[in-house]
């Protein structure tokens, strides 16, 4: 083996690895390129979704999350990613450029790689049991280590982002083209390559407490105890970054990577909230009420114990890996 350059195979089980990664309504916005010495991350803005995303920003975490993944699985194959983020101001769909260093894999490394196939998005209700502060901590360090700032929204905080998440959603509802993409990219067929399944959406209410979760199109996936619709206990944290460019988003996804990657790793089920900073009046509401103004909200994920005898989730559709990586032509 070459041990200055990863195989073409090994790079294409990265690359799958990294499609694992969560995306707005699955729509996987990203494409490789596969250089003679280097891994190229693109955005694909023809699967931008402009009702739901009209920043962007979702997209580009999107593609940070892919980022962080790949990162996870070149690391536990015995590979550093050396990764140099926007290098073209020219290009600026060309999101990173990684390079590659032989490195042993850690027990940390090979645990976060064997989350990613397990990893979901969990839309149900969780348990009425509390996640542990110790626990919090560890999902707030992830954050941190990535530069991207990470708080549990607790007390009238939460009270507020909860009621910035009803107002997002009530905005959103009332934009018939919001509406046309959330029928487009949900509940859709069985063997579909991207969006929302029926079967990872929850039937029946998806009002947990306070909580108002997005409405998708009507989903097949059972709730285990209606009881958690009142007695949810998961926990909201808040990332955020002091900019809000291109940059900052980038790096928020691959903390959101990171801080699901740890929760699945420490049998919690997981959910990114978008939903909020998917409007303009109440990003900001977030921005000045949740955080105080000191910081851009880039995505809230929701985390908890899965419910009692909650049945496992199907795994989400993707692009096959031939799909989204191509060979970067030689001059």
């Amino acid at each position: 083996m070459n041990r200055g350059q990863p195989d073409e195979n090994t790079l294409r089980a990265a690359v799958a690895l990294a499609c694992r990664a969560p995306s707005v309504h699955n729509s996987q916005p990203w494409r490789w390129e596969l250089g003679q010495h280097s891994l190229h991350l693109y955005a694909d803005r023809t699967r931008n979704l402009p009702a739901v995303d009209p920043l962007g920003a979702d997209l580009v975490i999107s593609c940070g999350a892919a980022l962080h993944h790949l990162r996870v699985g070149l690391a536990a194959l015995g590979w550093r990613a050396v990764v140099h983020r926007l290098p073209n101001a020219g290009q600026p769909d060309h999101l990173a450029a990684i390079e590659f260093q032989a490195g042993e894999p850690t027990a940390s490394h090979v645990a976060l790689a064997a989350a990613i196939p397990r990893r979901r998005t969990d839309r149900r209700a969780f348990s009425s049991w509390a996640v542990p502060q110790g626990i919090t901590a560890q999902l707030v360090s992830r954050a941190l280590a990535e530069g991207v700032e990470a708080q549990e929204v607790v007390g009238r905080a939460r009270d507020e982002l909860l009621m910035t998440i009803s107002r997002a959603a009530a905005a959103q509802e009332h934009d018939p083209e919001y509406r046309a993409e959330i029928r487009e990219w949900s509940g859709v067929y069985p063997g579909a390559s991207a969006g929302v399944p029926a079967a990872n959406i929850p039937a029946g209410s998806r009002q947990y407490g306070n909580l108002r979760m997005r409405d998708f199109a009507p989903g097949e996936l059972a709730q285990t105890d209606h009881l958690l619709l009142s007695e949810d206990a998961g926990s909201l944290i808040v990332l955020s970054t002091s900019s809000d460019d291109e940059l900052s988003r980038l790096r928020a996804g691959e903390a959101t990577s990171a801080v699901l990657l740890e929760a699945t790793s420490a049998g919690l089920a997981s959910c990114p909230l978008s939903q909020p900073l998917e409007v303009v009046e109440t990003r900001e509401l977030v921005r000045d009420h949740v955080l105080g103004g000191s910081t851009c909200p880039q995505l809230v994920i929701r985390v908890g114990w899965a419910g009692f005898n909650a049945d496992p989730l199907p795994a989400t559709p993707r692009r096959p890996v031939i799909d989204v990586l191509t060979r970067q032509e030689q001059p």
